[in-house]
């Protein structure tokens, strides 16, 4: 297993959250995002991971924004929609 591999597998079981909502959005990131991340972007991730449940949910869902314009650059990221999503 590569570090990138293992990283990213740890990465994966930290984005398990309370909520199956955030499940989504934080795996998703994780996989369509990550490889292409800059080192900023990853440590802006992972210090999302360190948030609390009920946190992330309103900075996701647009009802709060972070206080920390770095969190609020990588929610942004987070909340958006896949950027490999077909809708019609």
């Amino acid at each position: 297993m590569t570090v990138d591999a293992g990283q990213r597998s740890r990465l994966r079981w930290r984005c398990r959250r309370g909520m199956r909502e955030l499940d989504v959005l934080l795996e998703r990131w994780l996989e369509t995002r990550w490889s292409g991340a800059t080192a900023a972007d990853r440590a802006r991730f992972e210090r999302l991971l360190e948030c609390e449940d009920d946190a992330l949910w309103d900075w996701c869902t647009g009802r709060t924004r972070p206080e920390d314009p770095e969190l609020a650059a990588i929610v942004a990221q987070v909340a958006a929609p896949s950027p490999h999503r077909t809708d019609g």
